[in-house]
C-alpha cells in the first residue's frame, strides 16, 4: 500500500497527542495499526489493568517480529522529505520527456 502524505500527517499528529518516540510510531505502523484509534489502547490511567501504549506496542511487535525493535528507524520527518524529494525528481523526469517529446516532433515535421 502506497503511503500517502495524509497518513503520515495523521501518524505525526498520533505521535504528537499520544507522546510516543519515532521508534515506537515505525513499529505501529509495521503491526498496521490505525492512528486513529490509538486513543482506544492508550487509556491506562482510566483502565490500570491496560499496559502503557509505548509498552503495549513493543509487546505486540515482540510476539509478531521476533525482535524489540526495527532494524532500522525512520522518523516521519525524514520520509515526508524522500517523498517530497522522489515527487520532485519525477516531475523533472516528465518535463524532459515532454521536451523531447515536442523536439522530436518539430524535427520530423520540417
Amino acid at each position: 500500500m502506497a503511503v500517502t502524505k495524509a497518513i503520515l500527517e495523521k501518524w505525526m499528529a498520533a505521535q504528537k497527542r499520544h507522546h510516543l518516540s519515532d521508534r515506537h510510531v515505525q513499529m505501529a505502523r509495521e503491526l498496521g495499526l490505525n492512528p486513529d484509534k490509538l486513543g482506544k489502547i492508550d487509556n491506562h490511567r482510566q483502565e490500570p489493568w491496560k499496559a502503557p501504549l509505548p509498552q503495549f506496542i513493543e509487546d505486540i511487535y515482540y510476539k509478531r517480529f521476533k525482535r524489540e525493535q526495527p532494524e532500522t528507524v525512520r522518523p516521519l520527518k525524514q520520509i515526508l522529505k524522500e517523498m517530497e524529494f522522489k515527487k520532485k525528481l519525477q516531475k523533472e523526469k516528465k518535463e524532459e520527456r515532454r521536451k523531447q517529446r515536442v523536439f522530436s516532433s518539430d524535427s520530423a515535421a520540417e
